[in-house]
């Protein structure tokens, strides 16, 4: 079972990596992004989106990095490294 399904992980990977590559290669025409002041920047179609792709990826992080932070401060406040209460123990007594 283990084996079926790394097999259709692996597969599933090769089928992305696949279509991402035949949309490289389709996608080669040149594109003009248009900034302010009559600046742009030329470069093929795939360029652009894989730019555009990792700058939302970025933004994204970035945007997560506060909450992330006080997630952990809280944590770290709630779990500070004081006295630890002692385990509790049993003692078995016979009847005798």
């Amino acid at each position: 079972m283990k084996r079926l399904l790394w097999l259709l992980q692996w597969l599933l990977k090769a089928t992305i990596f696949f279509t991402l590559f035949a949309f490289a290669l389709n996608n080669q025409q040149e594109t003009r992004v248009n900034f302010f002041f009559s600046t742009y920047w030329s470069a093929p179609t795939v360029l652009v989106v894989l730019s555009a792709f990792t700058l939302g990826v970025v933004v994204g992080v970035l945007g997560m990095v506060p909450r992330w932070w006080r997630e952990r401060q809280a944590v770290k406040k709630n779990t500070s490294p004081a006295s630890p209460a002692p385990a509790p123990t049993s003692e078995v007594t016979d009847g005798a």
